[in-house]
C-alpha cells in the first residue's frame, strides 16, 4: 500500500512551538513520541487540543504527531491546537468552521517583560510608610 500524503501546520502560543503532522489514519495522537493522555498531566487540556477535529466531526480520521517545546503545559496545548487546525486546513477540511470557532486565530497573549525599579512586570516594591 502507498504511503499517505502527510499534512503539516505549526502552532504558536505564550512561549511554546509545537510542529504537527498529521495524515490519514486510525486517530491515534502522539505528542514528543508519547502518548496525548500520558503527556498532558490534565483531561481539559486533551479535550482543548481535540477542539479541531471534533468542530469538523473528524475525530478517528487522522493519525497526529506531534512535537512541541518551550512554555508550560497549557502554552504547548494551545500551540498543538492551532498546529492541528492549520495542518487539517492543508489536508483540504472546511475552513469556514475552524474560522468561525476561533481555531486559526494565534492568541498573542505573552509574557509582559519586567520593568527596572518594579519586582515583576507591573508589581511594585512594598511600600513603608515608617
Amino acid at each position: 500500500m502507498a504511503s499517505a500524503k502527510t499534512f503539516y501546520g505549526t502552532g504558536r502560543r505564550k512561549s511554546s512551538v509545537a510542529r504537527v503532522y498529521v495524515k490519514a489514519g486510525k486517530g491515534t495522537i502522539t505528542v514528543n513520541e508519547r502518548d496525548v493522555r500520558s503527556y498532558f498531566p490534565h483531561e481539559t487540556l486533551v479535550l482543548d487540543l481535540k477542539q479541531p477535529l471534533t468542530i469538523l466531526g473528524v475525530d478517528g480520521k487522522y493519525d497526529i504527531t506531534v512535537f512541541v517545546n518551550g512554555g508550560g503545559y497549557t502554552g504547548q496545548a494551545g500551540a498543538v491546537r492551532l498546529g492541528i487546525a492549520r495542518a487539517l486546513l492543508e489536508a483540504g477540511e472546511d475552513r469556514s468552521a475552524l474560522k468561525v470557532n476561533g481555531m486559526l486565530t494565534r492568541n498573542p497573549r505573552a509574557k509582559e517583560r519586567k520593568k527596572y525599579g518594579l519586582k515583576k512586570a507591573r508589581r511594585a516594591p512594598q511600600f513603608s510608610k515608617r
